[in-house]
């Protein structure tokens, strides 16, 4: 039997830097076909088939993305993820076969950037993993940003060329998402967004289903726990009742 498989080049165009995956999960079969599919449209790809050797790659390789599976023998997706949060902003997305929502949730908390449910087209974990990388990569300052890249908001100091971040001039570390999704808050402060227009403009698609706007919910919890005074009563992303998020208008810029 002959399988003939069609490659977009317009895939292959966007790949010519050779950017890097790690796939790490316990099945073979799933490896095997998402290092072929990614390596066809010009993805560098490397493996791990548990959590202790998905460290260990990831030490000697530093991937550009990893894909990573929840439910593996020695150490499962969760301990992967939380022990990679300690060292690196790398982006994850992780594979899960949990039904339960808050499981799902759990991976978005550890610092996940967002989650595929299996089982799952190979074709919408493509997009989800070219929808990342294309918002942690991008160089372009958004509209209602100085030219600088540089805002200060009272304790906060925002760098969008270097995508950094500091308060009370110390550094905070942001995930490549997260800086994406204060990026567009801060670039339209005052304006609030929807969780569906949110998910649309940082992850790059259409929510199916309610559950897929929670990963919204997890990432303005997660900015809230590193940037605000009082995550419990924020002052600076605030909730926009029956409609969504914003950040607290600002009367005046300091570049």
């Amino acid at each position: 039997m002959y399988i003939l498989i069609i490659i977009n080049k317009e895939y292959i165009a966007l790949n010519k830097s050779k950017e890097k995956i790690l796939i790490v999960d316990d099945e073979t079969s799933i490896r095997r076909i998402l290092e072929t599919r990614l390596s066809m449209i010009g993805y560098e790809v490397v493996s791990a088939s548990d959590g202790e050797e998905a460290l260990s790659v990831y030490r000697k390789e530093y991937p550009n993305l990893i894909v990573l599976d929840v439910m593996m023998p020695k150490l499962d997706g969760y301990g992967v993820c939380q022990e990679l949060r300690k060292e690196s902003d790398v982006p994850i997305i992780m594979l899960t076969a949990l039904g339960d929502v808050s499981d799902r949730i759990t991976g978005l908390e550890l610092g996940a950037d967002d989650y595929v449910v299996k089982p799952f087209s190979p074709k919408e974990l493509e997009a989800r993993i070219r929808s990342v990388l294309r918002r942690v990569n991008k160089a372009t300052i958004a509209p209602g940003i100085p030219s600088s890249g540089i805002i200060n908001i009272g304790f906060l100091k925002v760098d969008t060329n270097k995508k950094q971040i500091y308060k009370h001039d110390e550094r905070v570390r942001l995930t490549g998402m997260e800086f994406s999704l204060l990026e567009l808050l801060v670039s339209k402060a005052g304006e609030a967004f929807s969780r569906s227009s949110i998910l649309q403009e940082v992850w790059g698609y259409t929510p199916e289903r309610h559950v897929d706007t929670r990963v919204v919910d997890v990432h303005i919890s997660r900015l809230r726990a590193k940037l605000e005074n009082d995550p419990s009563n924020p002052d600076l992303i605030l909730t926009s009742r029956g409609t969504g998020y914003l950040f607290q208008k600002i009367v005046s810029i300091h570049k």
